[in-house]
Order: structure tokens, then sequence, then C-alpha cells
């Protein structure tokens, strides 16, 4: 609280230290717009996203949209926040049970509820606000098609300043406990080789288009040979492990 999450402390030691440039990790200030605002405010260079990119893609109805006018497909749901229960009904019998409710804000699998029917819904809805406002600040929400049996696909996408983008493949992170990925294993078995080239190549197009640059991890839903945009973390990822698969031994590996 005091050293390296304090703002302040942390522009006026890179001050006095004549540092050109600030990493911020892959902890809470690596997602904090407005840490990096204050960076480039006092001319430091910030490695990692523009404020912007990590606003709107902290924003998952925002980042939704943009992804979408991309060219990317998004999970079916509501079009913008939920404000009640009555809302969320509505939305819920449009786009079909089960649903899952999420929070505009944050991430983890927090404030995260599955609605299988009419009945559970109002619980649930008041429930994920509560724990949204707890843990992100925000009771905002919004609802999404639950997908019953998909693979969670992650591409990688490296940008730099001057418009170049390439990706790192793919990973499947699946193998999930409370939302929570337990294992990477990449390439997923999941995919062919043109599904493969096919995915990554339209990341790589979508993240020029916005203008990215740094790391970032796109995500997907995959399913009957569908793929669907959930979300993008705009930092290098907390999962260090990669798993490979020989001749049926899991080794894990550090990158």
């Amino acid at each position: 609280q005091d050293s390296y999450l304090s703002v302040s402390a942390i522009l006026s030691a890179a001050t006095i230290a004549g540092i050109d440039a600030i990493h911020p990790g892959y902890g809470f200030l690596s997602e904090n717009a407005d840490f990096a605002a204050m960076v480039e405010e006092h001319k430091f260079k910030f490695i990692g996203p523009s404020p912007d990119h990590i606003r709107l893609m902290g924003d998952k109805i925002a980042a939704k949209k943009a992804i979408k006018e991309m060219g990317i497909p998004v999970v079916p749901g509501s079009d913008g926040p939920v404000k009640d229960a009555g809302e969320a009904r509505k939305v819920a019998g449009e786009i079909g049970y089960p649903v899952i409710i999420k929070p505009t804000a944050g991430g983890g699998g927090g404030g995260m509820k599955v609605v299988q029917d009419e009945d559970g819904l109002a619980e649930a809805f008041e429930l994920a606000r509560t724990e949204a406002k707890a843990a992100f600040a925000s009771g905002e929400l919004y609802i999404e098609k639950f997908m019953a049996a998909p693979r969670h696909i992650e591409v990688q996408v490296l940008a730099d300043f001057h418009g170049n983008v390439v990706h790192l493949g793919e990973r499947d992170c699946s193998l999930q406990r409370r939302h929570q990925k337990l294992i990477e294993e990449a390439p997923s078995p999941a995919l062919n080789e043109a599904q493969r080239r096919s995915i990554c190549k339209r990341v790589v197009k979508a993240v020029g288009k916005l203008g990215y640059r740094s790391v970032g991890t796109v995500e997907f839903l995959y399913e009957d040979g569908q793929f669907f945009f959930i979300e993008m973390n705009t930092r290098i990822q907390v999962e260090h492990p990669v798993t490979e698969m020989v001749t049926g031994i899991d080794i894990v590996q550090a990158q």
C-alpha cells in the first residue's frame, strides 16, 4: 500500500532517479488507466497499452462493442448494462436460458452468476450486484448467453508503436475451477491448423485496427466450430506455466 501500490511514491522515485520508463508488472497497476495516464503526463514512457485502451477493455460492454465493430463475433447478450432484475428477465427471455450475469468491471470470475431458469434470476442478479460492488466498487452488470460446454481459447498478441502486430499463438484454458484457470495447454487440442490460423489472423487484424500497442490477450469461448469474444486483458498474463502434451504425459515448463 505504501510502496509498489503507491502511485505518488512511484512517480516521485522515478523523478528523483531520472528514469525513462515505468513497467507496471501484472498486478493492480497494470490495468489502471489513471496510473498509465499519470505516468505519461509526467513524461515517462508507460511500458504497456495506452490509457485509452486500458480503459476501453476494462469496460466489458464497451470492449464487446469495439471488438464487434472490428469484425469479431461476440457472445449473444445485452447491448449494455442491465439496470434491474426486470430488465434482466426480459434480456434472458430474448437470448434464452441458461444465462450468465457478469460485472462490467473486474474479472477473474468475481460476481459472475449462472442462471438456469427464470425462477432463480432475481436472486442471482442481486447477489451478483452485491459481490461486484464489494470486489470492483461498481455494481453495474450485463448478461450473456451461457454456453454449456465451450472451450476457453486465448490468443496473445504483441504490437508496437508503428502499427505492427504479431500473434504469439493460441492456448487452451478450458480446465478451470470457479472460473479460475488450472492448466493452460498450447497449442489447443480442440483446434485444427486451419482454425488456428483463422482465429489468430482475425485477432491480429482487429488489434491492428484498434491501434493497440504492447502485449494483450484476447479471450474466446469456442463451441461447435465458432469463436465468440469474451474479453481482452491489457497486460502480460499472470499465468506463467505452459503445459505441453508429450506422449500422453503432462510436462509443465516455465516460459
